[in-house]
């Protein structure tokens, strides 16, 4: 009993240490939970952890489901996909439904700042503790694709003013949005070495999980704070287009698979065997239940192993 204290005690000293417990007041439902994660050994392509659980919650009424994804950390764009028979706007009160706080972690080579396109999420590694966050975002809009590639943490900003492209200044009337309510920047601003993109919050907290922005990356007002004091000039950002990734808990294989919101995969359920074949896992998985998860596209981890 002895050790269980001690170990206890310590993992909650090491999340206190790096901000992962919200302490007083100010926790909510939406602060960002932080999972334990070990990364696959040996080299080539290896289905990656799965972290999260799957919850439950019973509907309020008066509730959106852009309320609930809010509440539990989630996107729009995930509670949807989910409940593809659940009107948003007015789903059924006193309904309980699912909550797919549950993913498979993305491939990543540095293990810091991953930002998967397809899936409108970041993941916040922190690799010396074997911890990961994870929030949701918003996106590119159509003509404004959010670009891909590898970058860094160029500049950290407390309450920016938002230079206007000269592509939008008409439809704002002006060149500069100074800091406050109409600031769609929001509270911080975490530039990249990429060009004009950054990660920053929002005064439109309804567009993450939605392609809404000139390419940069949008998180909500809570989640921006978080980020911002877990980042540092220098720390690199993978972004990635991976709308099929594969994870491993357990024995339990599972496929997640994402819409292609930026139209660059020719067939995806071809993506996915290429994938299971490169970790050779084509032999140890349903193809019924392959098929399945790529074609409902629900943007959560299924199990799809041989006889689960």
């Amino acid at each position: 009993m002895k050790n269980r204290f001690s170990f206890f005690l310590a993992v909650f000293a090491l999340f206190f240490a790096i901000g992962f417990i919200a302490i007083g007041p100010a926790a909510s439902v939406a602060d960002a939970a932080a999972y334990p994660y070990t990364m696959p050994a040996g080299g080539g392509k290896k289905p990656m952890p799965v972290i999260g659980f799957i919850e439950t919650h019973r509907v309020e009424e008066g509730q959106t489901i852009h309320n609930i994804a809010r509440m539990y950390g989630l996107g729009y764009n995930q509670m949807v996909l989910y409940h593809p028979d659940i009107d948003p706007w007015i789903p059924e009160s006193g309904k309980s439904i699912d909550i797919p706080s549950k993913w498979i972690l993305p491939p990543t080579q540095r293990e810091e700042v991953v930002i998967n396109i397809p899936e409108m999420r970041l993941y916040r590694f922190f690799k010396e503790h074997e911890m990961v966050k994870t929030y949701p975002i918003g996106i590119g809009r159509e003509g404004f694709d959010t670009p891909i590639g590898e970058a860094s943490v160029a500049d950290r900003i407390e309450k920016p003013s938002w230079t206007v492209p000269a592509s939008a200044q008409e439809e704002h009337g002006r060149k500069v949005v100074p800091p406050g309510p109409d600031n769609p920047l929001g509270d911080y601003w975490v530039g990249l070495s990429v060009r004009h993109i950054g990660i920053h919050g929002t005064n439109f907290p309804w567009g993450v999980g939605r392609r809404v922005s000139h390419g940069c990356i949008r998180l909500y007002p809570e989640h921006i704070e978080q980020f911002y004091r877990e980042t540092r000039p220098g720390t690199r950002v993978e972004i990635i287009y991976e709308p099929v990734k594969v994870g491993m808990r357990g024995n339990i294989i599972f496929l997640e698979v994402h819409p292609d919101v930026y139209e660059r995969i020719d067939d995806m359920e071809s993506l996915a065997w290429s994938i299971l074949q490169e970790m050779g896992l084509n032999g140890a998985v349903d193809p019924e239940a392959v098929s399945r998860v790529v074609a409902e596209q629900k943007g959560a981890p299924a199990p799809v192993s041989s006889g689960s």
